[in-house]
């Protein structure tokens, strides 16, 4: 299989368990991003974690802020944080079906396909899928991802099986103080009429394929255009291999490294609570994080 899974494990129904693999469903797709360039020198712009009236600090120095008020923060350090991530289960247990569509399209975040890890799995995971098929129903279950725990929905998708993470309840904004001043009055019947002709009109089977981004091909053409414009501005950078040992950090290594930590960070045991570090410490750095918080040029939180 092209793509790497995400997740293996078991699905259990009952006394009935069933050895599967998790799948990313959909992809960013060749995206094109830009980098930013100091166009009098034509070198890259980087990114520095800065303190106001400090300057640049190290990547120790940093602790985990959370905002009470107005530029106060209770501090914590990162290894409190990573030690509540939730044990990564390795079994999906079906603890609720409900009818499919009974879920408002809201509450749906990520897809993920859900395949039989073997030959030996794959009879009795067809059986799930005709079963739920069959019956028109949804399985609910929880899914520990990257240490945090989600909620998910598991339906029949085509030849196999749908797996879409869901946000929880309290994720959910209200809608009734967005729709509390729209009318009750019925629409006019003619107006209602010919909108209903004109739908009807339109309405065709869907089709993804049908739709494309046109600011992506507008920028895939202007690129083809300037690269060969041959009077068109261009810049060569190289590497700063000194970057390595300072405070400057590039963001998309510092992402991919917070990315790497948190995955490695995964199947650590869930704490009931974060340890208090001693006093002494989070007082010394408070000053630093509220100056932090007040400079203009400075993040207000530490990533």
């Amino acid at each position: 299989m092209a793509s790497r899974a995400v997740w293996k494990g078991q699905i259990r129904l009952s006394l009935v368990s069933i050895g599967i693999e998790i799948y990313p469903a959909t992809t960013s797709g060749p995206r094109i991003s830009f980098r930013q360039i100091h166009k009098p020198t034509g070198k890259r712009v980087r990114y520095e974690k800065t303190v106001k009236g400090v300057g640049p600090v190290d990547s120790d120095d940093i602790v985990k802020g959370y905002e009470t008020g107005k530029g106060e923060y209770v501090l914590f350090e990162p290894e409190e944080i990573e030690e509540l991530k939730v044990e990564t289960s390795k079994t999906l247990e079906l603890v609720q079906f409900v009818e499919t569509g009974e879920i408002p399209p809201l509450y749906f975040e990520k897809p993920y396909y859900v395949v039989p890890q073997d030959d030996l799995a794959e009879d009795a995971y067809r059986v799930i899928r005709d079963a739920l098929r069959a019956e028109r129903k949804t399985a609910l279950c929880q899914i520990t991802l990257r240490g945090k725990e989600r909620l998910a929905a598991i339906r029949p998708c085509g030849d196999g099986l749908l797996l879409e993470t869901l946000r929880y309840a309290d994720e959910i904004r209200e809608a009734e103080p967005m729709f509390s001043e729209i009318s009750d009055d019925e629409a006019d019947e003619e107006m209602l009429d010919l909108a209903r002709e004109l739908i009807g009109r339109k309405t065709k089977s869907f089709d993804a394929s049908a739709f494309s981004d046109s600011y992506h091909q507008a920028l895939k053409e202007l690129i083809d255009a300037r690269r060969k414009d041959k009077s068109a501005e261009t810049a060569e950078t190289e590497e700063d291999s000194e970057d390595d040992g300072d405070n400057v950090v590039d963001l998309m290594g510092a992402l991919k490294k917070s990315l790497e930590k948190s995955e490695g960070g995964s199947s650590g045991k869930s704490k009931g609570g974060a340890k208090s570090k001693g006093t002494s410490k989070s007082s010394s750095k408070s000053s630093s994080s509220k100056s932090s918080a007040k400079g203009s040029g400075s993040r207000k939180k530490a990533s």
